[in-house]
């Protein structure tokens, strides 16, 4: 029987396809701390999950190695769905709420599979919150990732070691199409090291410990916010205010990283002053919100001057960007109409990321065959370059005069300024 690892044909040529459009979803997309990886060896990654569908394809479009997918068997339910996942080398695991027959039946079937996945020296990536959430933060791991290696070191730790890979992803914004995302591996625990220096604990204190070191490890590649902080969006808000949004993804990182610590301790010195400030901070949110001000016009320190020059890139670029909108009506269009029809609004990115990958390349094809077919080359070929990026521009542009709008409100908004 073939292993979901071994080639496909059909799924190494779309693989480019995919990973490139993928890579389009973000306006800037970096990958850091490969260095850690350990090469050659049994790897098993545990990434937060934030983005639904998004978590996975940014981490299969970091490189063209390849990659197994673990996700929530609920989603296996329907047979062609189930084909699809396999075909897209995705395994599921059971969980208790999905039933105690399923966990029971199916789960070490698929242990064993995901063992064999990295004793063939392909990456298995693993999301242990077990459920994905918009929030810079970490819910409580699962117990399925530190199982599967286990049970690959027991079948081959003697051959070469199991190692458990700290993964982080951390996006500019969990809702807007190109966006940021920064992928951001850590120290990689090694866990047929850890066993063997161990001896003496059962099963049950291995998987605890592994669980508590992980957790950590994987808490310092992210924004992170503690989950069991009650003030996470007044805290969230503060470090975009101090931190801003210069530099490089891993500037701003460290930043907020640095701005959350300092927000932390100074909570734990002065718990009633900053009770007051989160108090503060949240009423300035709703207002914030309320006007359709963003966050990014709030860190602008001479917003007159923003709003000077955007004013003309925007009166220079608006007939450009009207002509982008009626040219790519169709993909905007049936975006909006998905995102409505979903309750949970993170799959707004995966739905973008799908309706452009679909549909452009299939708009692409029509321009390519009515230009041709009645305009002359040189005037065919010149259209079908603008039309290629035009979608882009459409999306870019959009964002740009999302912000310039933004701007003009912060400017003349007194009251909040002075809030």
């Amino acid at each position: 029987m073939a292993k979901i690892q071994d080639d496909n044909k059909l799924y190494t040529i779309l693989r480019p396809f995919i990973d490139y459009h993928v890579r389009k979803s973000f306006r800037h997309y970096e990958v850091i701390g490969q260095e850690n990886i350990p090469q050659n060896a049994a790897c098993i990654f545990g990434a937060n999950h934030t983005n639904t569908l998004m978590d996975a394809l940014v981490l299969l479009s970091m490189n063209s190695e390849k990659k197994v997918f673990i996700a929530r068997g609920d989603i296996f339910k329907k047979p062609f769905i189930a084909k699809l996942m396999h075909f897209c080398r995705i395994l599921p695991i059971y969980r208790i709420r999905d039933g105690f027959k399923s966990v029971k039946d199916n789960n070490a079937e698929i242990i064993d599979k995901a063992a064999d996945v990295v004793r063939d020296n392909v990456k298995l990536f693993l999301y242990p919150e077990a459920s994905h959430r918009t929030k810079h933060s970490l819910k409580q791991l699962s117990k399925g990732i530190f199982h599967i290696a286990l049970k690959a070191n027991e079948q081959f730790g003697h051959e070469k070691p199991i190692y458990l890979v700290p993964t982080g992803i951390d996006y500019g914004d969990y809702f807007r199409y190109r966006s940021t995302a920064l992928i951001n591996f850590g120290k990689p625990i090694n866990v047929t090291e850890y066993v063997n220096n161990h001896k003496e604990e059962n099963e049950a204190v291995i998987i605890n410990n592994l669980r508590e070191m992980f957790t950590e490890r994987m808490a310092s590649l992210i924004s992170f916010i503690p989950d069991n902080e009650e003030n996470y969006e007044a805290i969230w808000e503060l470090t975009k205010i101090k931190a801003g949004f210069k530099g490089s993804l891993p500037e701003r990182l460290e930043r907020n990283q640095k701005t959350i610590k300092e927000i932390l301790e100074w909570k734990e010195r002065e718990p009633e002053k900053a009770e007051k400030l989160f108090e503060k901070v949240n009423k300035f949110i709703k207002k914030r919100k309320k006007k359709g001000i963003s966050i990014f016009s709030v860190t602008k320190e001479k917003p007159c001057h923003t709003v000077l020059w955007k004013t003309l890139v925007a009166l220079l670029g608006l007939p450009l960007y009207i002509v982008a909108a009626v040219a790519n009506l169709p993909i905007w269009l049936v975006t909006m109409i998905l995102k409505k029809n979903f309750k949970d609004k993170a799959w707004g990115n995966t739905i973008s990321f799908a309706t452009e990958t679909i549909l452009h390349p299939i708009m692409m094809i029509l321009c390519i065959v009515l230009t041709f077919c009645k305009l002359p080359w040189e005037i065919a070929l010149s259209s079908c370059i603008l039309f290629y990026g035009s979608y882009l521009y459409f999306v870019d542009f959009g964002e740009f005069l999302r912000r310039w709008i933004s701007d003009v409100k912060w400017m003349f908004n007194k009251k909040l300024k002075n809030f």
